[in-house]
């Protein structure tokens, strides 16, 4: 089992709640934990790339979705990966209600609070495990 944990956000694109999933993961493993995460991108594991599958397999996996349909977590299981955690980004954003995040491709001050919330629980977890 590969030790990094892998570390998959919706694509969302066309939506801010996407935007803030994505921003999320990769303030994770490019500033928080880069020695214990890495990410995938979630498009890969959907077209059925076989590498990218053979990477997932059977690996602990942390999803952040943007919306309740959960693509980023139902895909990564049904590629194999072990999703060991489901953030919601509606979760953090129910706690700043009335505030301006920005758009699909930009993030306010609101927005980047939001990230920096969720990619500090992912570093928690990730943390905790490793």
């Amino acid at each position: 089992m590969d030790k990094k944990i892998k570390v998959i956000p919706c694509s969302g694109i066309g939506k801010v709640f996407g935007l803030l999933a994505r921003e999320s993961v990769l303030k994770t493993v490019l500033e928080l934990c880069p020695e214990k995460s890495e990410t995938i991108c979630l498009a890969y594991i959907v077209s059925g790339d076989e590498a990218v599958n053979e990477k997932i397999a059977k690996t602990r996996c942390i999803t952040v979705d943007g919306c309740p349909k959960m693509c980023a977590s139902k895909n990564v299981a049904l590629a194999g990966g072990i999703v060991i955690e489901e953030i919601k980004v509606l979760d953090t954003v129910k706690e700043h209600k009335g505030k301006n995040f920005g758009s699909a491709t930009h993030l306010d001050a609101d927005g980047e609070v939001v990230v920096n919330e969720i990619a500090e629980k992912i570093a928690i977890i990730i943390n905790e495990i490793n």
